[in-house]
């Protein structure tokens, strides 16, 4: 069975298969979103398994500013060809007529201040010889699928290096004390659940991550408290979702209850 996993629904998939559709974005985000589990989806679990239930049900809430701006230097450093078809409207501001237009047209557009701002961390990013180096020889949006005890997890390594090692890109506001936000964000679920699916060390899991305000390079190792600390995150998590996601439970009863 190891060419095979069981995913939320019950169901064998084959693995190989399973990883050719996971290049399709709208299969990854889409249909595997509710069949399987994710940092990102661990990381709403340890929130509340409310906010699980329902955001997988009903879809994300729309993106805020700080996460198009990631979304678009992902692309644009990841996928260059994704990003070369992007629109851009020439406006500065979304609330213009000309922009409600385009997007009514288009769907997916942005302004042409968030093109720019992009362009400006895209200079930065590669007039840094140590940020350049740590994208050779690697393969890009690298799909994996894993149990993890006993549960299906699915994964998108940024960078997946040809000699073993995975590099995560990130835009933060202050790379300096990126190791916060790091623990803030629970980076660690990440490092966890991609060590297991892609077979990496945490030794050789790199954090890449440009300041978008003063556009510093940071380059973070992980240490093994770090990953530990996601290894216990994410069996809590687990657990979690065994305790509240299961059809013999209405998630309408979980109730957060205290004395102040």
């Amino acid at each position: 069975m190891k060419d095979k996993i069981k995913l939320l629904d019950g169901n064998y998939y084959n693995k190989a298969e399973l990883l050719d559709k996971m290049v399709d974005d709208e299969f990854y985000y889409g249909e595997l979103n509710k069949l399987a589990l994710s940092s990102s989806s661990l990381k709403l679990m340890l929130d509340s398994p409310k906010t699980y239930y329902y955001v997988t049900k009903y879809g994300q809430k729309s993106s805020s500013p700080a996460l198009t701006a990631g979304h678009l230097f992902h692309l644009a450093i990841l996928e260059p060809e994704k990003y070369d078809e992007l629109r851009f409207v020439d406006v500065q501001s979304k609330n213009t007529k000309k922009f409600k237009e385009a997007k009514e047209e288009y769907g997916e557009v942005y302004t042409a201040k968030e093109q720019s701002d992009n362009n400006r961390l895209i200079d930065a990013f590669y007039k840094n010889p140590q940020a350049v180096e740590l994208l050779s020889d690697s393969e890009t949006e690298v799909c994996g699928i894993v149990d993890i005890y006993g549960k299906p997890f699915r994964a998108k390594a940024d960078v997946l290096k040809n000699k073993g090692g995975i590099v995560d890109l990130k835009t933060t506001v202050d790379v300096q004390n990126f190791n916060k936000s790091a623990f803030r964000y629970k980076y660690h679920l990440q490092v966890a659940i991609y060590c297991e699916a892609f077979n990496c060390s945490y030794k050789d899991f790199t954090f890449l991550c440009i300041d978008k305000a003063n556009l510093d390079i940071g380059i973070w190792n992980v240490s093994e408290e770090f990953y530990e600390y996601g290894r216990k995150e994410l069996k809590k998590g687990i657990d979690l979702y065994d305790t509240y996601i299961r059809e013999d439970f209405d998630i309408n009863d979980y109730t957060i209850q205290g004395t102040l």
